[in-house]
């Protein structure tokens, strides 16, 4: 087999799920990640739909279901913290094979099943690719050059990979309605049990959510904003643009703000999708967030990262490491896939974050009027239609029977 080395940067979903499906059919996959440990920290992710397929395949559905969040409701609030309009059930899970996990720990599980032998590097990043017509050389921040045969951007929104291979980022991601995320652990110091809480004002969204059975909390926090200071990307400067943009909000925001500088895992970004003509140049490609991140308003970014490595790593292994002819079936396969799940993104921002106090208003008006419709799980099957649609918008080739 041609090509057998292969370089994948990022150590989070989709790096460690490509990293074990070329060790399955035959490749020395090596994974770099920037971060010193694996990351802490994020919110739930949805794994659905042929996802939850490829789960089975990789023996690892056990152990994803035994760490589901498992969040009962959630309930959304006024100023003063009285609940306002309730929902049961769990805000990712629209059909009884879904699975809502904490991000960090299907990275874990994943990194484990991807095997002993797969050398990962913490703490390292890429600086340099040069292409050749044999390999590419590859320049570490930390570690010595090392040529291997290709090398696969897994690193996220604001892939290092993409940089050097495709050029400036602003050609690639685009914000979604002027909206930002931010995320971080706090103490479950209101006691909620497998439960959500969320307050919104106009343009602003705080939510509270507990989580690993209720011992801690993840804060959620959307807003819309046109602020030049929000392009820093320092933590500090950050923190103190998400404490000014709610400050006066009430609820338990005040005291989430208090919570925030011992986070171990703040996060803050845009809400971005990123949407490219191509997904490789010569021997790099790119798989999951850093070539069709979705966004987190899709609730499929990691079911595409899932979906991306095992077309990926498959169809290398059909073309036996012939890249050219594996990177444009891939892209064949994965295209309509990608352009049906980034689309359930557009428009949805409004939900998350109402503009006006009358979009507010409506959001609370509708949960509380859903809750109480006797056609209510009929409803919600037809507003989830697309979801569940785009989830299995694919054929997975059954690539285990290609010879390692």
């Amino acid at each position: 087999m041609r090509n057998r080395r292969i370089l994948i940067s990022g150590a989070g979903i989709a790096g460690p799920a490509l990293a074990y499906w070329l060790r399955r059919h035959g490749f020395d996959p090596t994974v770099v990640e920037r971060a010193p440990t694996p990351r802490r920290g994020g919110q739930a992710v949805d794994v659905r739909g042929v996802a939850i397929d490829l789960v089975e395949r990789m023996g690892i559905i056990d152990q994803v279901r035994a760490a589901q969040v498992g969040t009962k409701g959630m309930s959304l609030v006024n100023a003063t913290g009285k609940p306002v309009a309730s929902l049961e059930g769990g805000f990712g899970v629209i059909d009884d094979r879904d699975v809502e996990i904490l991000r960090e720990d299907l990275g874990g599980i994943l990194r484990e099943a991807s095997g002993s032998d797969v050398e990962y590097l913490f703490g390292d990043s890429i600086t340099a690719l040069t292409q050749d017509e044999v390999g590419v050389e590859v320049t570490f921040e930390r570690a010595g050059s090392r040529t291997f045969d290709l090398v696969i951007g897994a690193d996220g929104l604001h892939s290092g990979v993409r940089a050097l291979a495709f050029g400036e980022e602003s050609r690639f991601v685009h914000q979604l309605d002027d909206l930002y995320l931010a995320i971080f652990t706090t103490p479950n110091h209101l006691g909620l049990d497998h439960w959500q809480l969320g307050h919104s004002a106009p343009g602003l969204t705080a939510s509270i959510t507990s989580v690993r059975d209720d011992t801690e909390a993840r804060a959620v926090f959307f807003f819309t904003a046109k602020d030049p200071r929000l392009g820093d990307r320092d933590p500090h400067g950050q923190m103190r643009i998400l404490k000014d943009t709610f400050a006066g909000m009430g609820w338990e925001v005040p005291r989430l703000m208090d919570f925030m500088p011992d986070a171990p895992d703040f996060y803050f970004d845009t809400m971005s999708q990123v949407r490219m003509d191509s997904w490789s140049a010569g021997r790099v490609a790119l798989v999951g967030d850093a070539g069709y991140g979705a966004s987190p308003l899709s609730g499929q970014g990691t079911s595409l990262a899932l979906v991306g490595a095992y077309v990926l790593a498959g169809e290398l292994a059909a073309a036996d490491g012939d890249h050219p002819v594996a990177f444009a079936r891939y892209a064949e396969r994965m295209r309509n896939f990608v352009e049906l799940n980034q689309k359930l993104a557009l428009g949805a921002a409004k939900h998350l974050a109402p503009k006006t106090r009358a979009g507010v208003w409506l959001q609370r008006a509708n949960l509380r009027m859903l809750r109480h419709l006797p056609w209510k799980d009929a409803m919600i099957r037809a507003i989830t239609k697309e979801v569940r649609e785009a989830s299995v918008a694919i054929e997975l080739k059954d690539y285990r029977r290609v010879p390692a």
